[in-house]
């Protein structure tokens, strides 16, 4: 393995521990991947990010031709679309925050969670929402297909944030301003304050 690949896992290792540490994830309810030449990493299924080691990566390529380590999160047909679809994406992060997954519990708009700041739309830009479907199942990756668009950024209805970006320290980031973006909407949601960006 080389020098980069284990920086690599070493940073999502990181930001696994990171987003449990601190509560913005739960139990098995998670998970990450990262691009590697032509390979894919991804947290295993069923894998707790506070206890993620290098032994709970699956790897696969980039047909989706599981090539060792254990079985992928049932998700990983997100992530595989997401790199098809855009040679830039690196790494993917799916969590089921706490305040943006309320946000995809709501109606849909045009902009489903509220900008108060200009900090989502400077590091995100716009968050596409994808309908529900049962979590790991083929209408959910049949209704992301359908929606995927120049966007980085995706809500799940009823489920929870997914990002792309260009390494996962960077998906990471974008998390994190969703989440932030999410809860100062959140707790502003009955007041008379507009949205401004």
């Amino acid at each position: 393995m080389s020098n980069i690949c284990i920086e690599k896992i070493a940073d999502a290792i990181w930001v696994a521990e990171s987003l449990f540490s601190r509560g913005k994830i739960s139990g098995a309810a998670a998970n990450l991947s990262f691009r590697h030449e032509n390979t894919i990493y991804i947290s295993a299924s069923g894998s707790c990010f506070g206890r993620l080691s290098e032994d709970n990566f699956a790897v696969l390529d980039m047909e989706g031709k599981h090539l060792g380590g254990p079985s992928p999160s049932k998700e990983f047909p997100l992530h595989h679309m997401l790199y098809l679809h855009d040679k830039g994406t690196q790494a993917v992060l799916h969590t089921h925050s706490t305040y943006a997954t309320l946000w995809s519990c709501l109606v849909p708009g045009s902009d489903i969670i509220p900008s108060h700041t200009p900090y989502l739309k400077m590091r995100v830009g716009e968050i596409t929402y994808v309908p529900y479907a049962k979590p790991g199942s083929q209408e959910l990756f049949h209704a992301f297909e359908e929606k995927l668009d120049a966007s980085r950024a995706y809500l799940l209805a009823n489920h929870g944030p997914v990002v792309a970006a260009s390494n996962i320290i960077d998906a990471f980031y974008d998390m994190e301003e969703i989440e932030e973006a999410a809860c100062n909407a959140w707790l502003l949601r009955d007041s008379n304050i507009n949205k401004i960006y």
